[in-house]
C-alpha cells in the first residue's frame, strides 16, 4: 500500500522522502542538529528547501560538519573557499550571515545553557500542532528577538520552518501517514 505523505514532498526525490518521513516535525533539540538546521534554513531564503536539501551533505562538508567553534573563526580566506564551492549555495551574504548566526548562536548557549534552552524559553516545552501556516506569534517572537541579536536571514517565515524542521511546530497534513491527531497526545 502506498504512503500518503505531505503534499509538499517531493514523491521523486529519495533525499526528501528520507527527510520528510524521519526528520522534519521530530524532535530534536541537540544543540549541534539546531545549528545545522538554522543556517541550512537561513540558506533557504529565497529558494525551495529541496534546493537546499539536495545540497546538505555537500555544506556539512564545506561547513566542518558543522562544528559551531570552526564556524565562529570563519575568516575572508574560507568565505572565499565557500564562494567558490560550486556544491553549496554561493551566496556571500548567507555566507557571511553563517557565521554571523553561529557567533550570535554561541552566546545564546552561554546564556542559557544551550540553545535548545533559549527556544523552550518561548515555548515552555510545549509543541505547537498547526497546519497550512507560513508564520506564527511564536515565530515572530523568536525572529524579533534573533534579529536584535544580531542574526541575518531569520525573518518569521524561516524560523517558522525552522520550528517545524525541529519538531517545535507539528504540521503534517492530515492527509499524511505522519499525522497524528493532538488530542491524543
Amino acid at each position: 500500500m502506498k504512503k500518503i505523505r505531505c503534499a509538499w514532498c517531493n514523491l521523486d526525490n529519495p533525499l526528501y522522502i528520507e527527510y520528510h518521513d524521519n526528520e522534519w516535525g521530530v524532535i530534536n533539540f541537540d544543540d549541534h542538529y539546531l545549528l545545522e538546521m538554522l543556517i541550512l534554513e537561513s540558506f533557504q531564503a529565497g529558494l525551495s528547501w529541496e534546493c537546499v536539501l539536495n545540497k546538505r551533505e555537500s555544506f556539512r562538508l564545506a561547513y566542518d560538519n558543522f562544528n559551531l567553534d570552526k564556524i565562529c573563526s570563519y575568516d575572508e580566506k574560507k568565505i572565499d573557499e565557500l564562494l567558490q564551492n560550486k556544491n553549496i549555495i554561493r551566496n556571500r551574504l548567507k555566507i557571511k550571515a553563517s557565521i554571523n548566526n553561529a557567533i550570535i548562536f554561541k552566546k545564546i548557549q552561554e546564556e542559557f545553557g544551550s540553545f535548545g534552552n533559549y527556544l523552550n524559553s518561548y515555548t515552555n516545552g510545549k509543541n505547537f500542532y498547526e497546519t497550512d501556516r507560513v508564520s506564527s506569534d511564536l515565530s515572530d517572537k523568536i525572529s524579533n528577538d534573533l534579529e536584535k541579536r544580531g542574526m541575518k536571514f531569520v525573518g518569521t517565515v524561516i524560523i517558522y520552518s525552522y520550528l517545524q524542521a525541529i519538531g517545535v511546530i507539528y504540521s503534517h497534513d492530515k492527509e499524511c501517514f505522519m499525522y497524528f491527531d493532538k488530542s491524543n497526545v
